[in-house]
């Protein structure tokens, strides 16, 4: 047992140093950095790169790492943090995001996917001490650990730079008038916090003697869950939280096996988020919601009179007429139907209710397998297989957040990304009832009043029915009391609830719409494909979800559609390749975030100011943002993968 402790800490080391980088971050800039983990992964190949392919020493080969990643942090700061001071902490939190998407997805193009051995060089030296041995690497591993964190401790209580860094943590705006340079403190908190999750990179390669340029996302998820455990913005607590974490991961491995390391990762998160969200040394505080403000309000959603809205109901059943489209051509459409269902859900939550999920991944795999289990096992046809696996995420959904609603800042994001993460892990680990990393096969056709649907047009004509009365629901909700209520939340929370609105509440009630909009987007899925793959509902199925939703707008239904047909269709139709997919969508992402974070179904408010004064309609640009066809009331406020062939195209 205690090898099983010593190895924990030693790949608690490794947490910790991410861990601390993103805490650093954190105090200085508010902003949780998830392009910390891409600089990881570079890390670990630019030392790949130095160690194994050139020959060069190891700490040669940790210093180019150093060096690299910190100059990327300085950068990230410059492009993805700094152009945002002053904005709505969402606006930074959606451009790491898709920083990270880039960084991760531009490793792999310019390494290859492939895990590679690292060749650390030293030489095969082993240590005895009460039994246990120890090889070069786990020393070396623990004395940079404890020698860098000691060191950073003294730099920041004893040097200039240190205090300032400090002064900027505690408050931002009392040390700039103290004549402080935040922003030259935020860049160097930046290269130092990446130039610590690079060398990470290094160390972990040269431990496990392997390396991979797909690791980094893992490893940054790791470090938030380490940073929060630990309290954000503590250092301390960082280091704490990061040992801790590796030496829990250690025992629950070596119990039950690696598979349930992810499944430790993100319970652990939530339980800390569950319990004690300020984590073991994080001080408590009262900070904005990530989308409350004005954030997504700089312009008024298009509004569509009906006959608009009949008239693309029309276009959009005309692929459903059999033979007038190839094969292929419907099937792109199924895709962007399936998308559009679970961007949908965006609406709901971040249109409506102001809320940023980071894991709408999870309630659509409830759903997938709720129905595909429905259906498989229970013989249930699939309309009412789809309405109760809807329900079912529904629930589970609002179970699972309900304990983060009364947390603040950062905190609600976090919890949503581990939430998506932890369902995708237990998928993994229920191998009874989920098949586990073998996936779900033999899903049923399907059946719809006793008509089985086997062709690709009969598909999209289920999908589309789908979408539709998935986008009346949002709209009757959006024009009820129910709609007002959340719209109140969103615009000032702290209003709402002088006014008597139970804000958690309604925050769950959402989260629960959305789950079941989700849920029911993750039958058709089943039902389209005949077979669950659980790495489909990775968290980048949750970012592409963010991405198409910002694109179009989440302000109205019509948004979601939109995005899906120009990030899913768009890219089909120029045949983009499916490795650099996801790389477009971190760059669509950040340029949105700087320069329309309203989305495409908008018009900015000095054109809506202009077209309502040209037009006589002084009320349009007052509208609320919400509902698919016609504003309510005035209130004031804010607010791809390739798609794979399905079972109609195979002939069953």
């Amino acid at each position: 047992m205690f090898d099983i402790l010593v190895a924990g800490l030693i790949n608690g080391n490794a947490y910790a140093l991410v861990a601390l980088g993103l805490s650093l971050v954190i105090g200085v800039a508010n902003v949780v950095n998830f392009a910390h983990g891409s600089l990881f992964a570079v890390g670990a190949m630019v030392g790949w790169v130095v160690t194994t392919q050139f020959g060069m020493p190891l700490w040669l080969g940790a210093l180019a790492a150093v060096a690299v990643t910190a100059a990327l942090g300085y950068l990230i700061n410059l492009v993805a943090v700094r152009p945002f001071a002053g904005r709505a902490p969402i606006a930074a939190v959606l451009s790491t995001i898709a920083v990270m998407i880039i960084l991760d997805n531009l490793t792999q193009m310019i390494f290859g996917p492939e895990v590679r051995r690292f060749d650390s060089g030293l030489p095969p030296v082993t240590f005895q001490v009460g039994g246990l041995t120890f090889g070069l690497i786990d020393v070396i591993i623990l004395v940079t650990g404890v020698t860098l964190m000691t060191a950073l401790a003294l730099a920041l209580r004893f040097t200039k730079i240190g205090r300032a860094i400090r002064a900027t943590s505690q408050d931002r705006d009392a040390a700039a008038q103290m004549g402080v340079p935040v922003a030259r403190v935020q860049s160097i908190a930046f290269m130092v916090a990446s130039g610590l999750g690079g060398l990470a990179g290094v160390l972990v390669a040269a431990y496990f003697t392997t390396i991979a340029p797909t690791q980094g996302f893992q490893i940054g998820l790791a470090g938030i869950a380490a940073a929060t455990l630990g309290g954000l913005g503590s250092l301390l607590g960082a280091v704490i939280g990061g040992l801790v974490l590796g030496v829990l991961e250690a025992v629950g491995v070596s119990l039950w096996g690696d598979s349930v390391r992810q499944l430790i990762t993100f319970g652990v998160l939530l339980a800390v988020l569950w319990i004690r969200p300020e984590g073991l040394l994080g001080k408590k505080s009262v900070r904005r919601e990530p989308l409350t403000g004005t954030f997504f309000s700089q312009a008024r959603p298009l509004v569509m009179r009906r006959w608009q809205v009949a008239v693309l109901v029309a276009l959009a059943l005309v692929p459903a007429v059999p033979g007038l489209f190839n094969g292929y051509a419907v099937q792109v459409g199924i895709q962007i139907i399936a998308f559009a269902m679970i961007a949908l859900s965006m609406t709901v939550i971040g249109g409506q209710a102001g809320q940023l999920s980071l894991g709408q991944a999870g309630p659509v795999a409830i759903g997938a397998y709720a129905a595909a289990l429905l259906m498989k096992n229970a013989g249930m046809p699939f309309l009412p297989a789809a309405l109760l696996a809807g329900l079912v995420s529904a629930v589970l959904i609002a179970i699972l957040n309900a304990p983060s609603w009364r947390l603040s800042g950062h905190y609600p994001a976090i919890a949503t990304l581990a939430t998506g993460a932890a369902i995708s892990a237990v998928i993994l680990v229920a191998v009874p009832i989920t098949g586990g990393g073998s996936g779900l096969s033999l899903i049923p056709l399907p059946d719809v009043f006793g008509i089985v649907l086997s062709s690709p047009t009969q598909l999209y004509a289920l999908g589309l029915g789908l979408l539709l009365a998935l986008i009346l629901l949002v709209h009757r909700m959006s024009r009820s009391h129910l709609g007002l209520y959340w719209r109140a939340v969103r615009d000032d929370e702290i209003a709402a609830r002088a006014s008597g609105i139970a804000a958690p509440q309604y925050k769950s009630l959402a989260f629960a719409v959305g789950g079941l909009i989700a849920g029911v987007a993750g039958a058709f899925w089943a039902a389209q494909y005949g077979f669950l793959d659980p790495k489909i509902f990775s968290p980048n199925l949750s970012f592409q979800i963010v991405t198409i939703a910002v694109l179009g707008s989440m302000l109205r239904p019509f948004g979601a559609i939109l995005g899906a047909i120009i990030l899913v269709g768009g890219l089909e139709l120029f045949r983009v390749a499916a490795d650099t997919r996801l790389l477009i969508y971190g760059l669509v992402l950040l340029l949105l975030v700087r320069f329309r974070p309203e989305g495409l179904w908008t018009l900015p408010l000095p054109f809506a100011r202009l077209l309502a004064r040209v037009t006589g309609r002084g009320e349009s640009s007052r509208q609320d943002p919400s509902g698919p066809i016609a504003g309510d009331p005035p209130l004031a406020g804010t607010l791809a993968a390739r798609p794979a062939t399905t079972r109609g195209e195979e002939g069953r």
